[in-house]
């Protein structure tokens, strides 16, 4: 949880107990619960409005895929499911390798594609 241990947690309470006293605890613990479900509601909301406002096309929307680590592994995924797509073709060809690619003369331009751009 957060990254904190019981012998974190067991000195956190300590001291809690000791800067606000036991008699004001229960109280800060009511507080710090409401203050978690109304974070959560706010999130929810969030998320709620963000999947109305983008349509259905994003039904199932969460928070995390917004998440630019979660973005990164879902291309790299998607990027290693081509090159085992490509290998397999390869393989499907009889080929041991891909064709060879042909190198530019010197002084000769690259192609352009103007389409591509």
């Amino acid at each position: 949880m957060f990254g904190i241990g019981f012998g974190e947690l067991v000195v956190i309470a300590f001291l809690a107990v000791l800067v606000f006293g036991p008699d004001k605890l229960p109280e800060l613990a009511r507080q710090a619960g409401r203050l978690a479900r109304e974070l959560r509601k706010f999130a929810t909301n969030a998320r709620d409005e963000l999947r109305a406002e983008l349509g259905p096309a994003y039904a199932d929307l969460e928070l995390t895929d917004l998440d630019p680590r979660a973005i990164v592994r879902k291309h790299i995924a998607e990027a290693m499911a081509e090159l085992d797509d490509l290998e397999d073709s390869i393989r499907d060809t009889g080929r041991d390798e891909p064709a060879p690619v042909r190198m530019l003369e010197p002084g000769e331009r690259p192609p352009y594609d103007f389409d591509a751009t």
